[in-house]
């Protein structure tokens, strides 16, 4: 590809990153308009035509690795997995 070429598909990338952006923004305010009608309604469930959503509190537990790794180094360490991957990055230049 030549540099007009790489130029241009980062050009269009960095559109596209945008327009996902605005995008995200606008889903998240219907979803946000979504539980304020289930919150106005006391409900935790709407349905629609061919959708149904649904909002309420569940409960999650998870590992606390940094507090088992500061009470257990020796064991952390022993369990502990190394990987290695690769990482992709483009951020736009300002000048």
């Amino acid at each position: 590809m030549s540099r007009n070429e790489l130029d241009a598909r980062a050009v269009a990338y960095f559109d596209i990153m945008e327009q996902i952006d605005a995008l995200t923004v606008e889903a998240e305010a219907i979803k946000d308009e979504l539980k304020t009608v289930m919150v106005d309604s006391t409900t935790e469930e709407l349905n629609g035509t061919g959708w149904r959503a649904t909002w309420h509190n569940t409960t999650t537990t998870r590992f606390d690795s940094k507090a088992f790794k500061a009470a257990h180094a020796d064991l952390y360490a022993a369990f502990s997995i190394k990987s290695t991957g690769t990482r992709f990055t483009m951020n736009r230049l300002t000048a």
